[in-house]
């Protein structure tokens, strides 16, 4: 910067014609001009020490990058969190086949684990829509994987679901599928006054949704809540349309659970008894009428086409308060 002014102010500057008209004239005239001459080039050198010189400009003050950034620049214009909401729960669902006929072993699976914490809308509708829970711990998981797989079991699936933990959220909740139905039929199921009640749904999806929140005040605990429910295949972006699909769902509540986790705990889920009926709520839930190819190489049993019921693992990973 100093020499490109030096070069355009200094370097540039010219006499007019006038001064040197009175170069030869008069001594007082030569004086006079010499004077107006060395009196401008001081000028000149003194405005450009002035303004390189700290004292002599009036320097801008500076200012952090962070004075210069708002919250709309950092969030895009969307609403940022508060700490509080930050929270995440991670859950993972692990869906296993056995034969049917195996299904005393799960018995014995029932008897190493316990009822509490869990709670049920009712108990006894509960049980007679053929639904078994059971709550266990860390230490127990290996055990229970165990006598799965002495029971040939085969896992089917390996689902992991994480929610923002939001209990005044209702899309936080994500739904498994569990079979499809490909057709309108009538349900049948033991409603939670005891009464037996069908359901006129399909065609869709039958799934175990699952929702998870934060319990206030209380860290690396959350509340998890799983029931049955009928749900259409497709997920529409058209409010209107979504609010339609939404009327159409028929959650299973007498079926309901729910408990507080923290991570380690799980959640045994199976059949209380195998039903072949595919017009029941427990055999379209639990039963594989079709069957699978079992095999135990252990045991060595051949490869065998069976009937099979599914039984669910549903475990709390992680909490991030």
């Amino acid at each position: 910067m100093v020499r490109a002014f030096d070069i355009a102010g200094v370097s540039g500057f010219r006499f007019k014609a006038s001064d040197h008209r009175c170069l030869p004239s008069v001594p007082s005239t030569s004086l006079r001009a010499g004077f107006c001459m060395r009196y401008s080039v001081f000028c000149l050198l003194s405005s450009v020490f002035l303004c390189l010189c700290p004292a002599g400009c009036i320097k801008p003050k500076e200012e952090s990058v962070w004075e210069k950034v708002k919250v709309g620049d950092l969030a895009d214009g969307s609403k940022i969190p508060q700490a509080g909401s930050l929270k995440t729960i991670n859950v993972e669902v692990h869906v296993i086949e056995i034969p049917a006929d195996n299904i005393g072993d799960m018995d014995n699976i029932r008897k190493k684990l316990r009822i509490r914490p869990l709670k049920l809308k009712n108990y006894q509708a509960f049980s007679a829509n053929s639904f078994l829970v059971r709550f266990g711990q860390s230490d127990m998981w290996n055990e229970v994987r165990s006598m799965l797989i002495a029971a040939d079991g085969q896992k089917v699936a390996k689902v992991s679901l994480m929610f923002s933990g939001d209990p005044n959220d209702p899309n936080d909740q994500q739904t498994l599928a569990i079979t499809g139905l490909s057709k309108t039929q009538t349900v049948f199921y033991t409603a939670a006054d005891g009464s037996r009640q069908g359901a006129n749904v399909g065609p869709g999806i039958l799934g175990l949704r699952i929702k998870g929140d934060k319990v206030p005040d209380r860290k690396g605990i959350c509340e998890i809540t799983a029931y049955p429910v009928f749900s259409l295949p497709t997920k529409i972006a058209i409010t209107q349309l979504e609010a339609q699909m939404k009327r159409r769902e028929f959650p299973f509540t007498s079926a309901a659970l729910g408990l507080k986790m923290s991570p380690g705990d799980f959640v045994f889920l199976a059949p209380k008894e195998y039903v072949s009926d595919q017009t029941s709520l427990g055999g379209l839930f639990f039963s594989n009428v079709r069957g699978r190819i079992f095999f135990n190489a252990a045991k060595r049993k051949p490869h065998e086409r069976k009937p099979a019921v599914r039984v669910f693992l549903l475990a709390c990973t992680r909490i991030d308060d």
